[in-house]
Order: structure tokens, then C-alpha cells, then sequence
């Protein structure tokens, strides 16, 4: 079982920055981020596998890198020219690899505004 606790969200103005973090209670493979607002799915953001590996989504390539330290088990997603449209909830995943076996875990959700 792997617990995961977010932190970094709140309000800020378009054009602006915020950084994202979620420590896990244990390894992971991967480590992702999603965002949902209210009435749609949740999307996801970006992702790192092992300690390189980077995907994102279109909507925030080059404005969203993401990172981790494997020492503390944290990610971050270092949010930059946020957009009116960057406005959710912001979560983290985590996937572990158990014999062949995916399993995800969450986290509570950091929300973020960006206002115009």
C-alpha cells in the first residue's frame, strides 16, 4: 500500500507559476499527474518513469516539467505560464509493479485557480 500526499496548490494570476508536490510513503515505477474539474474526467498531466522518462499532455508541454527524488520518494510538477484553462484539481498517482501486477494509488487532490 502506498500513501501519497500532495501539497503545492492554491490561487494564482495568469501568466504565473506554482509548484506541485506529492511524497510517496514508498517506491513507485511511475508517478503521474492528473487533473479534473467538476463534471469531467480526470486527464492526465504529466508522468515520469524510473527516474527520466517524461510524457505529457500537449496542453502543458513545455510549461509543466516534471520531476522526482527518488531519496524521498517526492515528485513535482513545476507549473509555469499557467493559463485561466489550468484551473482543477490536481492529483497524484502513483503505479507499482508487483509480479507482473499494476496497481495505482491516489492522492487527496491539491486544488489550483489561476485566475485572468
Amino acid at each position: 500500500q502506498v500513501q501519497l500526499v500532495e501539497s503545492g496548490g492554491g490561487l494564482v494570476q495568469a501568466g504565473g507559476s506554482l509548484k506541485l508536490s506529492c511524497t510517496a510513503s514508498g517506491r513507485a515505477s511511475a508517478m503521474n499527474w492528473y487533473r479534473q474539474t467538476p463534471g469531467n474526467e480526470r486527464d492526465f498531466v504529466a508522468g515520469i518513469i524510473g527516474g527520466s522518462s517524461t510524457n505529457y499532455a500537449d496542453s502543458v508541454k513545455g510549461r509543466f516539467p516534471i520531476s522526482r527524488d527518488d531519496a524521498t520518494n517526492t515528485v513535482y510538477l513545476q507549473m509555469a505560464s499557467l493559463k485561466p484553462e489550468d484551473t482543477a484539481t490536481y492529483y497524484c498517482n502513483a503505479v507499482t509493479v508487483t509480479a507482473g501486477h499494476y496497481k495505482h494509488y491516489w492522492g487527496q487532490g491539491t486544488h489550483v485557480t489561476v485566475s485572468s
